[in-house]
């Protein structure tokens, strides 16, 4: 099926791959979350090479597009949730927040 989601191991394997040949664009909104939340791209990086996708992937209502969330630790032990999506062979990062439980 084409419009089937990735597995969460093919997303991560896919995201990961992405983040090494620097095919990445964030969106306004996950910056300014970036900004808000007092994180850096380096607390991404940790976040989606370490962590995991816990959640099944969620259709987004507006694009069709599948949305992944994977969740980590920063090096600093902060949890965090980051909301990507995949355009063509690029991860676009859509948000990104701090979990508190």
């Amino acid at each position: 099926m084409k419009d089937a989601p990735l597995t969460k191991d093919r997303a991560k394997a896919k995201l990961n791959g992405c983040l090494e040949d620097g095919t990445v664009t964030y969106s306004q909104h996950f910056r300014d979350e970036l900004a808000n939340d007092d994180l850096t791209t380096g607390d991404i990086l940790t976040v989606c090479k370490s962590g995991v996708i816990v959640m099944a992937p969620e259709k987004d209502i507006k694009t069709g597009q599948w949305k992944y969330r994977i969740e980590g630790i920063t090096v600093d032990g902060r949890k965090i949730a980051v909301v990507f999506t995949f355009r063509a062979d690029m991860a676009a990062f859509i948000t990104v927040f701090e979990r508190t439980s």
